[in-house]
């Protein structure tokens, strides 16, 4: 799970992507949200936008973006049986294909996120 941040505000009030990502099957879901989401907020998004789809991850590997290090974030992963884990390498691949399409599409990159997490997951990876 990552956020990209920092984006121009979007039509309906976003600046911020969150992707969270399949180890296995490396699918992605990215999600508009605001850097100024409470946690409660973006623990509901959780459950509607990634657990109605996949269910309970066994784990979760994080940026140690300060959302998720919070303790509020670590008793809600506890209470729903998730171990939280954090990653110790950065990845600024996504961030910056984000990025990029962000300000291609200007202000209307909203419109387009859906498009670009269509061809993200619909690419060929190298599995070594």
């Amino acid at each position: 799970m990552d956020f990209v941040s920092g984006l121009p505000l979007s039509p309906k009030k976003k600046d911020a992507i969150w992707i969270v990502v399949d180890r296995l099957t490396k699918s992605a879901q990215f999600i508009l949200v605001r850097t100024d989401y409470s946690l409660n907020r973006l623990a509901k998004m959780y459950i509607a936008k990634i657990v109605r789809l996949h269910g309970l991850p066994v784990s979760i590997i994080s940026n140690r973006d300060p959302r998720f290090t919070s303790r509020f974030w670590k008793k809600l992963q506890e209470a729903l049986g998730t171990k939280l884990n954090f990653s110790m390498a950065f990845h600024p691949q996504t961030d910056d294909m984000l990025r990029c399409c962000v300000l291609e599409f200007e202000g209307n990159w909203e419109k387009y996120l859906p498009l670009v997490e269509f061809a993200y997951n619909n690419k060929t990876f190298n599995r070594a």
